[in-house]
C-alpha cells in the first residue's frame, strides 16, 4: 500500500513538474524578430495566468485578421501600474510583438501604443521599422 502511494505521489509530482515547465516555455514566440502593427482591439482577457489581447489587424490585402497577443499575468501588469479600463473595445492601438514561430496570428506582447498617445512596454519598433526611444508608461 504504501508503495502505491508513493508511486502516486512521484506521479502527481511529476505530471506537476512537467506541466509547469510547459507553461513558462517561451518556446513558440520567435523571440528574435520583433513585429509592429496596427489593430483594433477585439477582445481583452484580463485574467491569470496570462493576460491576452484578441487585436483585429488589417493585412495588405484589406482581410482583416485576429491576432491572439500573450502578455503578462494581471498582478504583474498591475504593479507596472496598468489597469484594464484603459483597454476597450473598439479602440485603435499599434502593437509591437514577437510573433509565432509556427506563422499564425498571433505573438508575445512587447509593447503597445494606445490611441491616447500612452506607451506601455516596449515600443522601439515603428510601423515603418525605424527605431524610437524606449519608454515606458
Amino acid at each position: 500500500m504504501k508503495r502505491a502511494f508513493a508511486a502516486c505521489l512521484v506521479a502527481g509530482v511529476l505530471g506537476v513538474a512537467g506541466a509547469a515547465g510547459a507553461h513558462c516555455s517561451f518556446a513558440m514566440f520567435d523571440q528574435s524578430r520583433v513585429v509592429a502593427m496596427k489593430g483594433t482591439i477585439a477582445e481583452v482577457q484580463w485574467t491569470a495566468p496570462h493576460t491576452f489581447f484578441e487585436v483585429n489587424v488589417p493585412g495588405a490585402d484589406g482581410k482583416v485578421a485576429r491576432w491572439s497577443i500573450e502578455a503578462n499575468s494581471p498582478s504583474v501588469m498591475h504593479r507596472l501600474g496598468w489597469h484594464s479600463s484603459w483597454f476597450k473595445v473598439g479602440d485603435k492601438v499599434t502593437l509591437n510583438l514577437n510573433p509565432l514561430r509556427d506563422g499564425r496570428t498571433g505573438g508575445l506582447f512587447k509593447g503597445m501604443q494606445l490611441a491616447d498617445g500612452r506607451v506601455l512596454g516596449d515600443m522601439t519598433v515603428t510601423i515603418a521599422g525605424a527605431k524610437t526611444p524606449h519608454r515606458k508608461a
